[in-house]
């Protein structure tokens, strides 16, 4: 009996604090059939933030397709630029702390139309650096870029759905005869 009690105060606690199931939002209309479209200059591999941004709107619903002809939509992103600069030196003049920051812009095109003009997004997160252990190193910083993309994903997610879920035009009521 003492055990149904503690779910049901869990419970209780947990919807208290509004606490909300993910995946559950609904998706914008227009993005139900999308293609992800990257402007990629001088890169042969896909950026991760693709594969995060497929997986989202996957579970949100949507159909991404291969094809832009195939697409109802069209998420282009525009620019996507990776910045890695010294935030801290040690006392051999050498660099201990990075910091990197990502940088996307990105655009919603739907029936020739621009639905959502260009939006831009940025991450920064910091790490040290240790010369001794240069490829553990690397390695982290790669991990590091690539759960930035992830990140920046999902809050795109939640500006498109916050900004593509608000009503086009708000209809003013008729007035009423005095």
């Amino acid at each position: 009996m003492s055990r149904r009690a503690l779910l049901l105060l869990l419970a209780a606690g947990v919807s208290a604090c509004g606490f909300q199931l993910r995946g559950g939002r609904p998706l914008p209309d227009v993005l139900r059939s999308v293609f992800i479209e990257v402007n990629q200059e001088y890169r042969t591999l896909e950026p991760p933030i693709v594969a995060s941004l497929r997986s989202a709107l996957r579970a949100r619903g949507a159909e991404v397709q291969r094809k832009a002809r195939d697409a109802e939509a069209r998420l282009v992103i525009e620019r996507l630029d990776e910045h890695r600069q010294v935030i801290s030196v040690g006392s051999d003049g050498k660099a201990i702390e990075y910091e990197l920051t990502t940088t996307i812009q990105y655009t919603v095109k739907a029936d020739g139309r621009t639905v959502l003009p260009h939006q831009s997004l940025s991450l920064s997160r910091d790490y040290s650096f240790n010369a001794d252990a240069v490829l553990a190193k690397e390695a982290e910083e790669l991990k590091l870029r690539e759960a930035m993309q992830a990140e920046l994903a999902e809050l795109m997610m939640l500006r498109l759905e916050a900004s593509l879920m608000m009503p086009t035009s708000v209809e003013t009521p008729p007035p009423t005869p005095h």
